[in-house]
This record gives structure tokens, sequence and C-alpha cells, in this order.
């Protein structure tokens, strides 16, 4: 990027986008402390709260909150979309010249915004991760299956994703453009922003301990979010599942030479454990097989369909009545019955020259 980017809407020159869901027990710790961060910057700012379809009061605390805090923007979705549909919501719609994206658990420290801002700033740099250095605050299991993703995406994906990086970094406004025309409907930023190959930097902290609530990232949301970074990003599985064939092949014909010569030595019965094991094997790859085959089918599936991927129902710098669905690339779609433009069935618009035909053909008729 050869030069700092331009605010794209009044002046903003930073958007914090969050992610929300079912966070009321965390949000007046997070309000207290990023809203004087933001107010240090002394740059024109907007928060971004996406409210993902919460259950709890999260909704009404951020009415609350927005009261006396005009700075703050509440975009809700009408159903819970998933955490990176809610970052795609924020992302799209942000204004700022600068986005950073960060969730509401506070374990990634609002006070790290500034240095971001001006080292992006300094190095005129489109991108700035933040690293975590340091993660005692989580659970031994939770380390450890931490850094076997990371392992597992930069052996896949190449070495420029950036190890214990996860949604907490700053974007410039070219690159949030470059993201949003991306047409990936199950997106995993961790992988696809490092792949736009932008200039980046990063900026280290200590991982904190929730300080309320519950993690909304339990195991069944991390093993699908692998699977998505996986098969979202590398065929590798399908090679995988290639060579697990040709294993079992090889395994084959041994068990088909042993056969033969048990056979021709009349010892049929000791076999039968060989045979056995054999046939649970194979039967073991086929369907490790179909189950990676059936991943990217469904992919395929996802995208021939072309669902948007989250519904907007309501956002407040619209007044509270904007509503649209958003689809892969974030090309937006207007909701039907939600205030879309639709031609009138009655006939041509007014002022054609099919409609100036009829009422002259009406004032004939009537004279």
């Amino acid at each position: 990027m050869s030069e700092a980017p331009k605010t794209t809407a009044a002046g903003t020159v930073l958007s914090v986008v969050i992610p929300m869901y079912n966070e009321e027990e965390v949000l007046p710790a997070l309000v207290s402390r990023l809203r004087p961060v933001l107010a240090g910057l002394g740059v024109e700012h907007e928060v971004v709260a996406v409210d993902d379809g919460s259950t709890d009061r999260t909704a009404e605390l951020l009415a609350a909150f927005r009261l006396g805090w005009p700075q703050l923007r509440v975009i809700g979705l009408r159903r819970n979309s998933g955490h990176q549909a809610a970052l795609t919501a924020g992302l799209d719609r942000s204004l700022g010249a600068y986005v950073v994206s960060i969730d509401a658990d506070l374990q990634d420290p609002p006070e790290k915004i500034p240095e971001m801002l001006a080292l992006a700033r300094a190095e005129s740099l489109d991108i700035v991760y933040g690293i975590r250095a340091d993660r005692a605050s989580d659970t031994g299991f939770k380390r450890w299956t931490a850094g076997l993703y990371y392992r597992l995406v930069r052996r896949l994906a190449g070495p420029s994703v950036p190890a214990q990086a996860g949604d907490f970094r700053l974007l410039s406004r070219a690159a949030v453009d470059a993201l949003k025309a991306l047409p990936d409907q199950q997106r995993v930023y961790r992988l696809l922003v490092p792949w736009l190959g932008f200039p980046s930097g990063e900026v280290t902290y200590e991982r904190a301990p929730r300080p309320a609530g519950q993690s909304k990232y339990p195991l069944g949301r991390m093993i699908r979010l692998a699977l998505d970074s996986v098969t979202g990003f590398s065929a590798a599985p399908l090679r995988i599942a290639t060579w697990l064939g040709g294993f079992a092949f090889l395994v084959c014909l041994g068990l088909m030479v042993y056969t033969l010569s048990a056979h021709a030595f009349q010892h049929t019965v000791p076999g039968w454990t060989s045979l056995f094991i054999g046939v649970l094997f194979i039967g073991a790859v086929q369907l490790v097989c179909v189950g990676l085959l059936g991943e990217y089918v469904g992919r395929i599936y996802t995208a021939v369909q072309n669902r948007p991927t989250y519904f907007i129902g309501h956002d407040t710098a619209a007044g509270g009545h904007d509503r649209e669905a958003v689809g892969a690339g974030g090309g937006t779609a207007a909701q039907a019955g939600a205030g879309a433009s639709v031609p009138s069935p009655a006939g041509p618009p007014e002022g054609s020259e099919d409609a100036a035909a009829r009422r002259e053909q009406g004032l004939r008729q009537r004279s």
C-alpha cells in the first residue's frame, strides 16, 4: 500500500467490529475498557457491535449503552448465523479507513488497538495481526488443540498464515474491499486474510482469561472451524484419500498372496483372522474416503445454492429499518418483502411512451 487509505464516510478513520452472541455478562466490562481507549485516539471512530441472534439481554444492553455512546452502532442479525458470518456482516458495513475486529470476551486486549493503528500508519501496512505470545490463561487441552490447528493450517495453506493469530486484527479499507470481493461463503478469515498477500505486521500480547460468561467456541465448533479451514482452503484431504486407497490396495494384494499360499498348503482356517481384519480395514478406508468426498460435495452444494450468509434485522445507522441479505463475497440482495424496489404489476411506469399512449386513447374514448 503506497499511502494511507482515506476515510470512507463522514471522516471515519477507525471502525471496531465486535461479533456478539449472548455476551450480557461481559458487555459492561467490554464497554468500560474499550470506550476510553478509542476516545484517547483522537480520531473519528465507530464501534460496530453485531448481535448474532442473541437470546439473552445482549441486545437490550447494547441499546442502553448506545443512548450515552453515539459512536456505538448496533447491527442485529435475524438469527444466529455463526461467528464468521457475524464478522462478515460487520466488515461489510464498516465505514472506517481502518477496521479492527475483536471478540467481546476481552481475552484480546482492546488496549492494543492504538498500537495497531500507529503501526499501520507508520509503516503503511494493510494488515496488523494480533499475535498471542502467551496463552497461559487457556487450559492445557485448549493450548494443545490450538497448536495442532495452527500446525495443520500452516502445513496446508503455507507459512503465510501467522501462528497463534485469531480474529483480533486490523485491516485497511483496501484489504476489507478485497475480502468483500471474494466469493467464499463459508469464510475462515484466519486463512483468507493472509492469502491476500497485503503488507502486514504483528503486535504481540498476552491472552487474558475471560472475565465473565462462557466460551462460544466449544469443542464441536472448534472441530467445525478446523474442517472449514482444511476443506475450504486445500484439496489435500482428497489426496490423502487417494493415498489411503493405494495403501489399502497394497494390503489387499498382500492378503491375496497370503490367502493363495494358505490355500495351496491347505491352511485355510488360520486365514480367517487376517481376512476379517482386511475386510474391516478396507471398509474403514472406504468410509473415510467417502466422508472426505462428502465434505467437498457439501461445499459445492452450498456454493450452488448461493444462499445469503446472514440476514440483517436492523442497523441503527440506517434508522433501524434497514433489512438486507448478504451472500457470498459480500454481495447484497434486498430481502423479499423488506422494502425492495419491485416493478409495479399495474403496467409501465408513469412517463413512458406506452403510458402516454394509454392516456391519449382514454381521452379520445371519453370525448
